[in-house]
């Protein structure tokens, strides 16, 4: 459990602590960690060793994770891996966008990408790339913050007022030190929404990084997602984006409003 959480959770009897604490031990482990140790999840989790050990004991006694003997570190075990499997595989709006995101892919000889909110973060859940082999190198799985990039832009722009105030609290509690920064470019985007109906990011991820995103409901009951097209700046300029791609971005998620009903 973040030490930042908040009093009203703190004040829900129906919350489970226990049970957050070892979700957050799980949410922990990143893209590209192959074992962490309890050392390195108690100060991502922000919480006690002797916490972290108990709690990591209990999940690899239920699958959850797998104890490295020779390392005394933890992988992320089966039980994890068909928890998410089975999520993605309920996705439909995967298999029905992809066709349709490797030809904007083609198109921009960039990658275009459909993800997920994750707290302040998105989770890439779909990905496609062009045959340009200087596109990005995310790929499923891998996360991009909420706050600075083009997809989490636009997954802001479609909450409603509360449900966002609620958001930036959290970032502000998070990044106090930039959130100004952020802040200011956040409310562009939500501007930017209203006006053209993307949202955008040229920089301020990552100062060789631009993108373009909107956000959409897939329907029967699926949490939102967001779809961006994005890529280095020297291979997609802002003007190529806004002119070329959004006309192309805006469509698509068109056609897979009709196709999803």
């Amino acid at each position: 459990m973040d030490s930042k959480e908040t009093p009203k959770i703190k004040d829900d009897r129906h919350f489970v602590t226990a049970l957050a604490r070892g979700l957050e031990v799980l949410a922990s482990f990143r893209p590209g960690d192959k074992a962490l140790g309890n050392q390195e999840i108690a100060l991502r989790c922000q919480l006690p060793k002797s916490t972290v050990s108990r709690l990591t004991y209990t999940l690899t006694k239920l699958g959850y994770l797998h104890y490295i003997a020779s390392q005394g570190r933890y992988r992320l075990g089966s039980a994890t891996l068909a928890l998410g499997s089975a999520m993605i595989a309920r996705l439909d709006v995967r298999q029905l966008a992809r066709p349709l995101m490797q030809e904007l892919a083609d198109f921009s000889k960039g990658m275009v990408s459909l993800g997920m909110r994750d707290r302040l973060s998105m989770i890439y859940i779909e990905n496609c790339r062009s045959q340009n082999a200087l596109t990005l190198s995310l790929d499923v799985g891998s996360r991009i913050p909420l706050a600075s990039t083009a997809m989490g832009r636009a997954l802001l722009a479609s909450m409603s007022t509360t449900e966002r105030q609620t958001v930036f609290d959290e970032i502000e509690a998070n990044q106090p030190d930039l959130w100004p920064e952020l802040y200011a470019g956040i409310e562009a985007s939500l501007k930017e929404a209203r006006e053209t109906g993307c949202c955008s990011s040229f920089g301020e991820w990552q100062s060789d990084v631009n993108a373009i995103a909107l956000a959409f409901s897939p329907g029967a009951g699926q949490a939102t997602v967001a779809i961006n097209c994005g890529g280095p700046a020297f291979l997609l300029s802002k003007e190529f984006l806004l002119n070329e791609v959004r006309p192309r971005l805006l469509q698509l998620v068109r056609e897979l409003h009709c196709t999803l009903g």
